[in-house]
């Protein structure tokens, strides 16, 4: 089945010529540049020219496999592309950060740029309405779907708090408060990077057992609630 977008282009974009080249090489930048430029607004680890060099090195390999079956018809040679696809996921893992906060950072971030690498693949295979309908799609989750992430996370029943206590003797009281909130501790761990800071640091797992908690109270309005404990000096939600 012959592309649309290419039908629509002409037969210059569906073979490998100096114009469809081009063409290929300027859309994969156009359309990463919009994703990194979605990203960098944001202030995420991968930004503009980390999209726009991902997308360009997968879009130049898969015209250099497109070349090297055309002109030896050999199939084997689109293991490059393969290549390339494993080797962006093994960047991308390598990005991830974890912070001192047990929080795994910029994950959404490197699918995103494993996603928009992908993107650079069929359009450089020459499959342009694939690429269109996926970059429409990604540029979507990236930009637009965080706000009801948000939402969804601020309204279930369980969540994790970063809860930097002034000395661990006033863990019961906190323990206690949060019985008495309608709230149910599922797990606490001490932070051992905050072992020397003469804070007491621990990662708590909480789950919301109050019927009219989980109806009318939002994870940050609780939040909000034990901050004014005078014995705590921090705390947030992880992951948010």
């Amino acid at each position: 089945m012959t592309d649309p977008i290419a039908n629509l282009l002409g037969a210059w974009s569906q073979g490998i010529n100096l114009y469809s080249i081009l063409f290929r090489i300027l859309f994969s930048f156009v359309l990463s540049a919009i994703i990194g430029c979605e990203r960098s607004s944001k202030r995420h680890s991968a930004g503009l020219r980390t999209f726009i060099l991902m997308s360009l090195a997968m879009t130049v390999t898969a015209l250099l496999d497109s070349y090297l079956t055309f002109n030896t018809a050999n199939t084997d040679f689109f293991l490059l592309s393969a290549a390339g696809i494993i080797g962006v996921a093994v960047i991308s893992v390598n990005s991830l950060l974890v912070s001192s906060r047990s929080q795994i950072k910029g994950l959404t971030t490197a699918a995103g740029l494993w996603t928009c690498t992908i993107i650079g693949l069929t359009i450089g295979a020459g499959y342009y309405t694939v690429t269109l309908i996926a970059f429409a799609v990604l540029l979507f989750c990236l930009a637009q779907l965080p706000a009801l992430e948000r939402y969804l996370k601020n309204r279930s029943n369980y969540f994790e708090i970063h809860l930097e206590l002034k000395n661990s003797s006033y863990l019961q009281n906190f323990v206690s408060t949060i019985r008495r909130l309608g709230l149910k501790i599922d797990d606490i761990e001490a932070n051992p990077a905050y072992a020397n800071s003469g804070l007491s640091v621990y990662s708590i797992a909480i789950s919301i057992s109050s019927q009219e908690l989980k109806k009318y109270k939002t994870h940050t309005e609780i939040i909000e609630a034990l901050r004014s404990l005078d014995y705590i000096s921090h705390i947030e939600e992880m992951g948010s």
